[in-house]
C-alpha cells in the first residue's frame, strides 16, 4: 500500500489558518465572473515598454492564470523600445513621419530581431510551470505565426515608409485552430504580404484588427499612459461609444496613447458587439481585477450602457433572490420563498449588469386602477447614482401603460425617500380591499401613495 511520506524537514508544511473575510469576499464575488468568462476569447494588448519592467514577470504569470481559469487568450505585443534598443546598437537613427516609424531595409533587420527576442522571452515566461498548488506543474502551450497579412502604407505626405504596413486580413482559423486546442495564441506586430514580404505594423491597429476578425468577446488594452479621468479627476470607469466619441472631439489634453486606445475602441465597437477595456499595465493584478471584479480598475468601453433594465425571467429567480434575502433579514423586504417569486416572475423587473442583477422592483395591479410597487432592492455596491429612481420610474412609466392612476407603496425604513419623490403619507384605508386584508399589522409598514399623470 502507498503512503505519503513525511513533510521534508527543510520544508515544513505552512501553519493552517482560516481565511480572512475579505479574501472570502473577493472569491466569492468572483466566482460569477469566473464562469462567465470561461470560453470567452479575449484579446490583450500589450506595449513594449511592459516588457522591460520589472513586474513583467508577474504580468506573464496573470495572463497564465487567465488560461487555467479557461479563457481563450490571443496575446498581440508591441516591440517599439526594444526597436529603438536594436536600432541604436547599429549606429541607426530613428525616423518617423507622422507619428509612424519609417521602416528601410536596415530599419527592419532592426525590427525583427528586437519581435524575435522579444516574442522568445515572452514565450518563456508564459511557458513556465503556474506554480500554484493543486496545477500539477501544468505549463501552458503558446504558438505563434503568420497570422496577420499585411500590405505597405506606401508614399504618403512624400514620404516613402518602405516596409511600414497596414492590417490587410486576419487568418482566423489558424487563430481558432490554436485556441480550440487550449492554446494561448501569440501575434506579433508583424505582417506578410501574398508575395513573402515583411511589414512592420502597429501592434495596436494588430490588436483591434485580430479582436474583430475573430469577434472576440473583449479587448484589453494594458495601458502605459495610466487611466482614462474626467474633468474631477475621477476615473472614468464605464463609457458608451457616443461617450468616448464626444470625448476625442472635446478634450485635447488626453495622453496620445490613451486618445489613440480609445479611438481603436470606438472602431472596434461600431465593428463588433465587444467591450473594450483599458487598464492600467502598472497596477499590479489590474488585469484580473478589471475582470473579476464587479467594480474594476480601468475604463469599459461598450456599444450599450452595461446596465440594463429589463422584464424578469424565471432564469433570474435565483438572482432576485440572491437580492432580496439579506433585506428580508433585516426586516426591510417581507419574506419571499423562491416559490413565490417563481409564481409572480411575471411581475418584476431586474436591473442588470454584465450578467449580474443588482437591482429589482415588482408592480401589483389592483382594482379601481390602482397598483402596488413592491421589492424594490439595489445591491449594496450599486447603491447611488440614480439606480433607484430609474427603478421606480420604469415601475411607475409601466403603471401608467397598464392604465392605473394611483401606485402605492409600504415601507419601514424608505419613507423618507419615497417622500421626496412625491409619494404622500397615506392610511391603510387608502390600500385597496384586497390588499387591506393582507396587510400585515406586526410590521406596522407606512403607506405612501401617488397619483399618476397621463
Amino acid at each position: 500500500m502507498r503512503v505519503n511520506p513525511p513533510d521534508h524537514p527543510s520544508h515544513p508544511r505552512p501553519a493552517r489558518r482560516a481565511p480572512a473575510p475579505g479574501e472570502l469576499a473577493w472569491f466569492r464575488d468572483a466566482v460569477p465572473y469566473i464562469a462567465a468568462h470561461r470560453g470567452r476569447t479575449m484579446v490583450i494588448a500589450l506595449a513594449g515598454e511592459a516588457a522591460q519592467a520589472a513586474e513583467f514577470p508577474a504580468l506573464m504569470r496573470d495572463i497564465a492564470k487567465l488560461h487555467a481559469l479557461g479563457v481563450r487568450v490571443v496575446l498581440v505585443y508591441g516591440a517599439r523600445p526594444q526597436i529603438e534598443a536594436r536600432l541604436a546598437e547599429r549606429g541607426l537613427q530613428p525616423q518617423y513621419a507622422g507619428g509612424l516609424r519609417v521602416t528601410d531595409a536596415a530599419a527592419l533587420d532592426a525590427v525583427l530581431d528586437a519581435v524575435g527576442r522579444l516574442r522568445l522571452q515572452i514565450e518563456g515566461l508564459l511557458s513556465r510551470s503556474l506554480g500554484q498548488p493543486g496545477t500539477g506543474n501544468a505549463r501552458l502551450r503558446v504558438a505563434g505565426g503568420n497570422f496577420v497579412t499585411a500590405r505597405p502604407l506606401g508614399v504618403r505626405d512624400g514620404v516613402d515608409f518602405h516596409y511600414t504596413g497596414e492590417v490587410r486580413g486576419v487568418d482566423t482559423a489558424a487563430l481558432t485552430a490554436l485556441l480550440d486546442q487550449e492554446q494561448v495564441a501569440l501575434v506579433s506586430p508583424l505582417g506578410y504580404s501574398p508575395t513573402g514580404e515583411v511589414f512592420n505594423l502597429s501592434g495596436e491597429e494588430v490588436a483591434t484588427r485580430v479582436a474583430i476578425a475573430l469577434d472576440a468577446d473583449k479587448l484589453i488594452f494594458l495601458t502605459e499612459a495610466g487611466v482614462l479621468r474626467g474633468p474631477q479627476d475621477d476615473v472614468l470607469d464605464q463609457l458608451t461609444v457616443p461617450a468616448a466619441e464626444r470625448i476625442l472631439e472635446q478634450r485635447d489634453d488626453l495622453p496620445q496613447e490613451l486618445a489613440s486606445h480609445l479611438r481603436s475602441a470606438v472602431d472596434a465597437c461600431h465593428a463588433r458587439d465587444l467591450r473594450v477595456h483599458l487598464v492600467d499595465r502598472r497596477d499590479d493584478g489590474g488585469l484580473l481585477t478589471e475582470l473579476f471584479t464587479r467594480q474594476g480598475i480601468g475604463t469599459l468601453v461598450s456599444r450599450e450602457p452595461l446596465e440594463r433594465l429589463r422584464p424578469a425571467t424565471l432564469d433570474d429567480v435565483g438572482g432576485i433572490h440572491a437580492l432580496l434575502e439579506p433585506l428580508e433579514a433585516e426586516g426591510v423586504l417581507v419574506h419571499r420563498a423562491r416559490e413565490h417569486l417563481e409564481l409572480e416572475i411575471d411581475r418584476f423587473h431586474v436591473l442588470e449588469v454584465d450578467g449580474l442583477i443588482i437591482g429589482t422592483a415588482a408592480l401589483y395591479p389592483f382594482g379601481d386602477h390602482a397598483a402596488e410597487i413592491a421589492c424594490l432592492a439595489l445591491h449594496a455596491e450599486y447603491r447611488g447614482h440614480g439606480r433607484g429612481d430609474r427603478l421606480l420610474t420604469a415601475m411607475e412609466d409601466l403603471a401608467r401603460e397598464q392604465g392605473v392612476r394611483r401606485v402605492f407603496v409600504l415601507t419601514t425604513r424608505t419613507a423618507q425617500w419615497f417622500q421626496e419623490r412625491g409619494y404622500a403619507p397615506g392610511s391603510v384605508d387608502d390600500l385597496p380591499p384586497e390588499r387591506r386584508q393582507r396587510y400585515n399589522q406586526a410590521r406596522n409598514s407606512r403607506v405612501f401613495t401617488r397619483e399618476l399623470e397621463g
